[in-house]
């Protein structure tokens, strides 16, 4: 069963490409444009992984990341940041709020492909070792 990656990003064109290059390479999509919208999703259908931005309508990524964290139906399942906010504070409030990992926009597809697989890998494995 392919993996649920959850995108959470305004930028249409940022998740038109993360979703192209994601499902070519055999995972599942989903696409929020806001951070309620990506709550809501989430809240229907617990993805596996979520790509997140920080600067968006509605809630931001900062908003979302808290909600997740701090819900325990939620605060297991990783996320990271893809974002153009890439300063250091903005780096450590990130991991601080629980994101596996940050990158920043533009960034490298080989890169993300790279992190994400490895995310899904170890979750596998995990999920594994607890069943």
């Amino acid at each position: 069963m392919a993996k649920k990656i959850l995108i959470v990003d305004d930028e249409r064109d940022y998740v038109a490409l993360l979703g192209e290059i994601l499902t070519t390479h055999g995972y599942e999509v989903s696409l929020a444009y806001d951070g309620q919208q990506a709550i809501d999703m989430v809240s229907k259908d617990k993805p596996d992984l979520i790509i997140l931005d920080i600067k968006m309508p509605r809630l931001n990524g900062w908003e979302v990341s808290k909600f997740l964290s701090n819900d325990t139906r939620y605060n297991n399942i990783p996320f990271l940041m893809l974002t153009a906010c890439n300063d250091v504070d903005d780096i450590k409030s990130g991991m601080r709020l629980g994101a596996i990992s940050y990158i920043a926009k533009p960034f490298k597809q080989e890169v993300l492909l790279a992190l994400v697989d490895g995310l899904m890998n170890k979750k596998s494995s995990t999920e594994n070792n607890e069943a």
